[in-house]
């Protein structure tokens, strides 16, 4: 082959290489740039529900307890920095404290990003547990919202107030748990308690954070608080308006039943099969009104809680838009550390025809889980009766 020929041919070859290189570059930055972060957010949320196993599990608070030290830090650290308040260290190249933190600065939003998403995942998976599908499902909606911003946030970051609000709320998320669970209370004097704790650790990062700066006044940290004392206040008011998932506590299995029968360490419930495509089906949907009937749940507590659950019976008749109204509320004391929940039940006997539900709920009356039937006066299974083990 003729040298020029060859050496054409080689730089055609780099040529056409190159385009490629550029245009699959192109192309990775097109479509894997936005579905990266999308994947990385699943994997990690998928990650948290396959090791996170119990909230009372001491390894899995202490690793979230640890996670909110170090952000702590890391709010401070970012904080001074845009304060100008780190001082250089002496020689770049040394291997001292100050230079190690100067070293960690173009990564300390990284590690933001990284702890909060962390922190939020743990708390989505913890509080969706014992979230229903009623007004404490907005608290989660919005614990769900900043595990997702959290993506999108890091921008935001160089605002001292956004890391300080986002602090206050990982903090207060935790005490909400964390306290009942490590003493076994689980009141409005156990919240307030976190509310406090949450209010001074807050507090403390913002003084730290504004250490050394000339002519600060309490008045300046209290401008940097502010937008975070009122979170934490909101958080109380929806406490206090039940909208707070009652976490530690979770609903398990519940259902309603036609009979309930303990063999050994075992209860067998008795309900109506559902169509041949209804596979989840494991409770009625229809009962008789001469009939008795059961409500069976099992609700998680962690080891050290002893609490009162109630079964909230309520009716209306049937097709009417009027409110439900109270039959009975039948309180049930309970005890933790059941892997798969404390096991109760309550029965009602010669119930009204109409539309019947149960509410599962706390001693302030936040619901962990609801089942609804109806009471039928000329009621007939139209399929086969079973049974479950529990």
């Amino acid at each position: 082959m003729n040298p020029s020929t060859s050496k054409a041919h080689a730089t055609f070859l780099t040529s056409t290489s190159s385009v490629i290189t550029n245009m699959v570059g192109k192309l990775e930055t097109s479509f894997l740039k936005p579905i990266l972060p999308a994947f990385f957010f699943f994997a990690g949320v998928t990650y948290d529900s396959l090791t996170l196993t119990r909230i009372d599990r001491l390894l899995d608070n202490l690793i979230l307890l640890l996670y909110l030290a170090v952000l702590g830090v890391l709010v401070i650290l970012t904080g001074r920095f845009q304060l100008g308040l780190v001082p250089p260290p002496p020689a770049i190249t040394s291997w001292n404290t100050l230079s190690l933190i100067y070293r960690a600065q173009p990564h300390l939003t990284k590690g933001l990003q990284f702890l909060l998403g962390g922190l939020f995942s743990a708390y989505a998976i913890f509080y969706s547990q014992s979230a229903s599908f009623s007004t404490t499902a907005i608290f989660l909606g919005i614990i769900v919202a900043f595990l997702i911003g959290n993506e999108f946030l890091q921008t935001r970051y160089s605002s001292l107030k956004m890391l300080v609000c986002l602090f206050a709320l990982v903090t207060l998320s935790f005490f909400t748990f964390f306290l009942p669970v490590l003493t076994g209370w689980m009141n409005s004097v156990v919240f307030v308690t976190g509310v406090l704790f949450t209010g001074v650790i807050v507090w403390k990062i913002v003084r730290l954070t504004l250490q050394g700066l000339p002519n600060v006044s309490l008045r300046t940290a209290f401008t940097i608080s502010f937008p975070a004392f009122g979170l934490v206040v909101l958080c109380t008011v929806l406490y206090f308006m039940n909208w707070i998932p009652p976490i530690p506590l979770s609903l398990k299995f519940g259902g309603i039943y036609h009979q309930i029968e303990k063999i050994h360490d075992e209860y067998v419930l008795t309900y109506e099969k559902g169509p041949w495509y209804a596979i989840w089906k494991q409770s009625n949907d229809r009962v008789g009104i001469d009939d008795p009937v059961y409500c069976f749940t099992s609700v998680f507590a962690p080891v050290t809680l002893h609490t009162t659950i109630y079964h909230h019976w309520q009716w209306r008749p049937s097709h009417e838009t009027e409110a439900f109204m109270t039959t009975d509320r039948i309180p049930v004391e309970i005890t933790g550390g059941r892997e798969t929940g404390y096991r109760l039940y309550t029965t009602k006997r010669r119930v009204q025809p109409g539309e019947w539900r149960v509410n599962v709920e706390t001693e302030d009356g936040r619901i962990l889980g609801r089942m609804t039937f109806v009471a039928e006066e000329n009621f007939s299974p139209e399929h086969a009766i079973t049974t479950i083990t529990r």
